[in-house]
């Protein structure tokens, strides 16, 4: 067959790979969950065979993650903030403005995070045997535990690219097409030319780490979420916290790949045919998932006192220049300033950190110290303003920070995973008018915190 031509949208600096097949009236995006290569794509039947039946009702775009496949490749591990740009960049480039998202395990926190994020650009997701974090904790027990992680890594570290480990995971991934010489032989080259050996265990580790539970109950768009047999558990997970969620069970027991299974292939094309073409317009959220970054002048109650005021608001009229540069740089939106506060909004904790630790430094260099709180969570879209529990969080969390600390929610640090900036444990605390503790961290080393 003909391969579909590939284009590249620009992601900051990044070309990311796509190409475009179908010509629907709705568009799909096809975001894979763990690895992906538009080449060897098109070399499986099965994966063809639900490409088309896609492509039967819709526009489908696929494209390869940063890093991976015909993308460009990244020094460093790639965050989920950062390919939710690679999402926005393609689906810009293609001229769609609300699509439908696809992925399957580990891709649908990446797909999970863009709906809530960007609510206005997602018409619906459709999930295959979702994950929502990587390590297992008292509400979420089906995530490897620590001594099969470890054990894990230390494979993948000898093994990755090596025909034995490669059949081994597709044993475990597909156990259906385990005997198969010749899909065996595909999945082998597409494995090889979708990661790197370096490039996969950097990706297990932020598998490891990345956990959207916080996120779920921001998602507000219809999701249909397809369960293996038997191993149902994430999928309920996700359908719990997802408002909008219907979950379809799956014939068979093939644990990822239903393309794979021809049963289940057959349930997913039908099923997401229902779904997508009965799907009504979007209606406007009045509710988004936001990073809010509160900063505030230390010690200005003191300052004002010994400066004056004429001295004292040419020093907050610095303050406010400061925040108001950074802010820009990092792709952010100023919400408000009171007094000697000024809050921030970003679709991306990891550039808000980005954007305190260089106010912290640049405003160091002017005799004046700042803090800092950064919080991730759904907020009520007021106008301009954003207003609700996260808004009161990130407040209530830069109310706790010393000169020059950023301190940061437990949501930001699990959405930062891969991202190199590196935390110090600050306890739990409990935030004034806030129900339940909240473990608090400190940003110790934002070398790796992201700009545009």
């Amino acid at each position: 067959m003909e391969l579909p031509e590939v284009y590249y949208a620009r992601s900051g600096d990044l070309a990311i790979a796509y190409q475009v097949v179908g010509n629907g009236p709705v568009d799909i995006v096809f975001a894979r969950g763990f690895a992906g290569d538009l080449v060897s794509t098109w070399e499986q039947p099965l994966l063809v065979r639900q490409i088309e039946g896609f492509a039967s009702f819709a526009r489908v775009v696929l494209f390869d993650k940063r890093g991976t496949g015909l993308s460009d490749r990244v020094r460093d591990v790639s965050t989920l903030e950062a390919r939710m740009d690679d999402i926005r960049a393609v689906v810009d480039d293609v001229g769609s403005e609300q699509v439908v998202l696809w992925s399957g395990q580990e891709g649908c926190r990446l797909t999970s995070l863009f709906a809530a994020t960007y609510p206005e650009r997602t018409t619906a997701l459709g999930m295959h045997d979702p994950t929502a974090r990587g390590a297992p904790s008292p509400d979420y027990p089906w995530a490897e535990g620590e001594e099969d992680y470890r054990r894990r890594m230390t494979e993948i570290r000898t093994g990755w690219g090596t025909r034995p480990f490669l059949e081994e995971l597709l044993r475990e991934w597909v156990p259906n097409r385990a005997d198969d010489p010749a899909f065996a032989d595909w999945f082998v080259w597409h494995m090889r030319r979708s990661l790197s050996p370096g490039a996969a265990l950097g990706l297990y580790r932020m598998m490891r780490d990345a956990d959207v539970s916080d996120v779920l109950p921001a998602v507000r768009v219809p999701t249909l979420i397809f369960s293996n047999r038997g191993s149902d558990g994430p999928s309920r997970y996700f359908a719990e916290r997802i408002s909008d969620a219907k979950v379809v069970e799956l014939p068979g027991t093939t644990r990822a790949y239903g393309w794979a299974d021809d049963e289940a292939h057959e349930v997913i094309i039908e099923e997401m045919r229902r779904f997508v073409t009965g799907l009504s317009a979007a209606r406007e959220s009045e509710r988004v998932l936001a990073t809010v970054l509160f900063v505030d002048v230390v010690g200005s109650t003191e300052m004002a006192a010994a400066m004056g005021d004429r001295a004292w608001r040419e020093t907050l009229d610095r303050f406010h220049a400061v925040m108001r540069r950074e802010v820009a740089r990092s792709r952010g939106k100023e919400i408000d300033t009171a007094g000697d506060g000024f809050l921030a909004s970003f679709d991306g904790p990891a550039r808000a950190i980005a954007c305190a630790s260089a106010a912290i430094e640049a405003l160091r260099d002017a005799g004046l110290d700042i803090r800092a709180g950064v919080h991730t969570g759904e907020c009520e879209v007021q106008g301009t303003k954003l207003a609700g529990i996260a808004v009161h969080i990130g407040a209530r969390i830069m109310a706790l920070a010393g000169a020059g600390e950023v301190l940061v929610s437990q949501t930001v640090k699990d959405l930062v995973s891969g991202s190199g900036i590196a935390f110090e444990p600050r306890g739990a605390h409990t935030l004034k008018g806030v129900p339940d503790e909240w473990m608090i961290y400190a940003v110790a080393d934002a070398s790796g915190a992201a700009r545009p």
